[in-house]
């Protein structure tokens, strides 16, 4: 079985026809008089209706019901076409028609001509369909058919579909018996679908929830920003069937931009700006989802780039009366469009992920004000301590010179200056102490896992992510090879350490500001091992780059200072390639 997708551009109208008896058919616009079915025939019935109820997914549903359906009427072609509120056919599934001849005609039938006639309640129970003074004839590549029994799927008091039966097996046309049974099963296949929805939502309002605690576990164990937004439209995307998956967010200048997008065609919405007055600002501003049928076929849409794209749902990153940003889901042109259900599950998410951005906030707030309690401390110790010692250092030597003055015993003298020099040994320890404590908190951390850290971090100045390519005596590093890494760290000292990873900050910062570039590319080579090794640092990028006219850059000659104190040598030049710039630092081990 498969299953096939349509637009129908017509809305059919559903109003019960004549049921009176014809030359070719007849029609019945209600239900028929119930005639008792005993037996083989109760017991098939039974059966088929308990295998359509026994299904949970509506795919499953809908096949099983049009299986079983042309097995009890000896149907040879058998179908239900889903309609929506316009209905406009957006599921077909059939059985008895040729996948090569379903191809060919490209798109389902139409509720039109004489399916356009099948009554609410009832059947349409016809001897030869083509003699129907609705029969509009066959569309290309259809086969031909004649005896014909169609009937309503209802979902409660909404027509969910509709059941097309034709060419009975036998040459006979179908009986008051078989719509007996098409009705009983049709009325099954209602009670199925509508369980099958409640299970499917269930099953998204179960996956909604279980996305929203990954977004919370994510950001209150303090992952970077970045990386958790980008989990928030990738889960956001899977989970809601969207193509395309897009975060707008407040930025510079009061604008709401695109600030990333996951899926189809992703590169062409990331940094666009959403126009004032746009759905996106209407949901920002008044907190509440939107839901849009189709983008392209809208009017009030400005943006070319979103025309491109059908069904859309926007859901509000609200928090407290606070708007973080939009969350922007997204089909594309001729799929289904979404619901409220999605949308009222979207929201659900939407606002717990803004609640758990808004707490991950509070907490960097929290860091930072314990930084600087911190940092109070530290300045209280060093006047306490550093600064008060140092003063009573002064106020020694004060005292040798006013006693030397006087031609006191040189060897009195000598020992006020040997405590006094004992004083500012004492000192310099305590201001190397602190200092170590105001020390960037990354320095205990190894060389491999910084250089990664500060490649993560230009990926927001440069819009891309920068390769980083690490090897140790010529052999490439293979990520997570703790080895290899602990030897990188054993042969650099702490000071080269904080050198390298100042080089590829400055490089990346350069490349983010001066290069307009597509990509940045970082090498960082360890040979050897003390004096007779080195370790070389190269960032290239495919930019502008370097300027006829160089103006002074305190960043290059920072870089310039760093070689010298190692014994190293420092070089900017144009990238070998002949576009772009190449960064080479290079310091010896030892």
């Amino acid at each position: 079985m498969s299953e096939h997708r349509g637009e129908m551009r017509q809305v059919v109208g559903r109003l019960p026809v004549a049921g009176a008896p014809f030359e070719h058919g007849v029609i019945l616009d209600a239900p028929p008089e119930p005639t008792p079915l005993t037996g083989d025939a109760l017991t098939d019935l039974l059966s088929a209706m308990l295998a359509v109820a026994g299904q949970l997914e509506l795919p499953a549903v809908l096949d099983r019901f049009v299986q079983v359906t042309a097995e009890l009427t000896s149907a040879r072609f058998a179908a239900i076409n889903v309609l929506d509120d316009t209905g406009t056919s957006t599921t077909f599934v059939y059985t008895g028609v040729p996948t090569a001849v379903a191809r060919a005609m490209r798109h389902p039938p139409h509720a039109q001509g004489v399916l356009g006639q099948i009554p609410v309640d009832g059947v349409l129970r016809l001897d030869d369909l083509t003699q129907h003074p609705a029969f509009q004839g066959w569309p290309p590549h259809h086969p031909p058919m004649g005896s014909f029994l169609g009937a309503s799927v209802k979902v409660g008091e909404h027509v969910f579909g509709q059941l097309y039966l034709s060419e009975k097996d036998g040459g006979g046309g179908f009986t008051q018996r078989d719509e007996h049974m098409v009705l009983a099963l049709a009325a099954a296949a209602g009670v199925a679908v509508s369980n099958a929805q409640m299970y499917a939502e269930a099953e998204r309002r179960e996956h909604w929830l279980r996305a929203g605690q990954d977004i919370t576990t994510m950001l209150l164990e303090g992952v970077d920003e970045e990386s958790a937004l980008e989990h928030v439209a990738r889960t956001a995307r899977e989970v809601a069937g969207a193509d395309t998956a897009a975060l707008a967010l407040p930025g510079m200048g009061g604008e709401l931009f695109i600030e990333l997008a996951d899926g189809y065609r992703a590169a062409e919405l990331t940094g666009l700006v959403m126009p004032r007055g746009g759905r996106a600002w209407t949901v920002l501003e008044e907190g509440r989802g939107l839901l849009t049928p189709s983008l392209s076929a809208s009017r009030t849409v400005k943006l070319e780039e979103m025309r491109a794209f059908g069904p859309a749902m926007f859901a509000p990153l609200h928090s407290s009366g606070r708007g973080v940003g939009v969350l922007v889901l997204l089909r594309r042109i001729g799929n289904t469009p979404f619901d409220d259900s999605d949308l009222a599950t979207a929201e659900s998410f939407a606002a717990q992920a803004a609640l758990a951005y808004v707490l991950a906030e509070a907490r960097h707030a929290q860091d930072v004000a314990a930084l600087l309690d911190e940092r109070e401390r530290i300045a209280r110790d060093l006047h306490d301590l550093a600064i008060q010692q140092l003063f009573a250092t002064g106020m020694q030597l004060e005292t040798v010179r006013r006693r030397a003055a006087r031609g006191v015993d040189p060897q009195e003298l000598m020992s006020i200056v040997d405590d006094a020099l004992d004083n500012v040994d004492s000192s310099v320890r305590q201001i190397r102490q602190i200092v170590y404590a105001l020390r960037d908190p990354d320095a205990a951390t190894g060389l491999v896992e910084r250089l990664r850290r500060e490649t993560s971090l230009a990926r927001t100045g440069l819009g891309f992510a920068p390769s980083l390519v690490l090897s140790l005596d010529g052999e490439g590093l293979t990520p997570g090879d703790g080895d290899a890494e602990d030897r990188i760290d054993e042969r650099l000292e702490q000071e080269l350490t904080d050198d390298v990873v100042a080089v590829v900050r400055e490089g990346l910062a350069n490349a983010a500001r001066h290069a307009h570039a597509s990509s940045v590319s970082v090498r960082v080579d360890v040979r050897g091992s003390g004096p007779t090794g080195d370790v070389e640092v190269e960032v290239e990028d495919d930019g502008a780059g370097l300027p006829a006219l160089r103006e002074r850059s305190s960043g290059t000659s920072n870089l310039a200072s760093r070689a010298r104190q190692h014994g190293g040598t420092f070089t900017l030049g144009t990238s070998p390639s002949g576009t772009g710039t190449l960064l080479t630092w290079r310091a010896p081990l030892g």
